[in-house]
């Protein structure tokens, strides 16, 4: 079992930037590939950006150019850089390590880009 915690959520007024942290309880953090999910009010959840265990990366449309995600194994943590953030990018962000047939969630964080 691989847990999962999320920080770095908050509000932020559009245009801003916030940096997600996801810190995995594994000592082969480096095994697993990454993603980054949101989900906002009464959509399906997306898929933002992934990482896998030999940094390949891609995005979603819809934030490439403005979202880098990262991982640092030595740390065991991933991270998702926002910057140009818009309200649309409002949702609840959760982490997804994965292995072979291990499949771990983080609990989210969440994400309000208001004025």
């Amino acid at each position: 079992q691989v847990r999962l915690v999320e920080s770095g959520g908050g509000l932020v007024q559009p245009g801003g930037s916030l940096r997600l942290s996801c810190l995995a309880s594994t000592s082969i953090f480096r095994m697993y590939a990454v993603k980054w999910y949101r989900r906002a009010p009464e959509k399906e959840r997306e898929l933002v950006a992934g990482i896998t265990s030999d940094g390949s990366i891609n995005y979603a449309d819809s934030v490439k150019g403005r979202f880098t995600i990262s991982r640092d194994n030595a740390e065991s943590t991933a991270y998702l850089q926002m910057n140009s953030l818009k309200p649309e990018d409002t949702a609840v962000y959760h982490c997804n390590v994965a292995w072979g047939s291990l499949d771990f969630w983080g609990q989210g964080t969440q994400v309000t880009v208001s004025s």
